[in-house]
């Protein structure tokens, strides 16, 4: 049961940091942050279904998403991909600038 457990874990923590976003904005777009709170839907998604089908496991992931090392996990992983994210946007700004000086010639 512990092994089971721990699999339902892991496949919510890979899902909630790997799947895009359906409707996904231009990489272009300035508010494009958004895609941070992906990984809550799908966990919340994940719990709703469980909890339709047990209920009792539904308390149980409910209560492993609240555990110290999940919410410090989740905590890192926002922390890194905003630090990502900013980086990413600083890098397309000046692509777009010389591709403006450089190319095109403004």
């Amino acid at each position: 049961m512990l092994q089971s457990r721990v699999l339902v874990l892991a496949l919510i923590l890979l899902l909630g940091t790997t799947l895009p976003e359906v409707q996904s904005k231009s990489i272009f777009e300035k508010d494009r942050r958004d895609w941070l709170v992906i990984p809550d839907a799908i966990a919340a998604y994940i719990y709703e279904t469980v909890n339709k089908v047990s209920p009792k496991v539904g308390q149980f992931l409910a209560d492993a998403a609240q555990t110290p090392a999940v919410v410090a996990t989740r905590n890192f992983l926002i922390r890194e991909t905003t630090k990502l994210s900013i980086l990413a946007e600083q890098l397309v700004e000046k692509i777009k600038n010389l591709w403006y000086t450089k190319v095109v010639g403004y």
